[in-house]
């Protein structure tokens, strides 16, 4: 449970304390903060390290952009003029919150297998 609560409040995958993100919007758009500021873990370990957090990001995409789809078009039988721009849409609004998440599964996943 503390894996869980950490990934959704964005906190640090070894203490669970320490904000990965800083206040305001620099931590909206996905600027990170270098390291835990209660632990001292680096989040950015090497140069491509969040190269790993773009193929979360896409799961995240698939798995929240194709249903909406394809109730859309499929279940409700909206025309597909209507649906694409629903679901580009939906993928722009949902970045911004995907490249933050996926990153911090990313941090979690590595830091369970590879702890520092």
């Amino acid at each position: 449970m503390k894996h869980l609560s950490g990934v959704l409040g964005g906190r640090c995958p070894r203490c669970g304390k320490g904000k990965l993100f800083p206040a305001g919007l620099g931590g909206a758009i996905g600027l990170m903060n270098p390291r835990c500021s209660e632990c001292g873990l680096p989040f950015l370990r090497e140069a491509g390290y969040f190269l790993g957090a773009m193929y979360v990001s896409y799961g995240l995409g698939v798995l929240t952009v194709l249903p909406v789809g394809v109730l859309l078009a499929v279940v409700l039988h909206w025309h597909l003029a209507i649906v694409i721009p629903l679901v580009i849409l939906q993928t722009l609004l949902s970045m911004p919150l995907f490249l933050r998440f996926s990153r911090t599964i990313w941090l979690h996943i590595d830091q369970a297998i590879d702890p520092r």
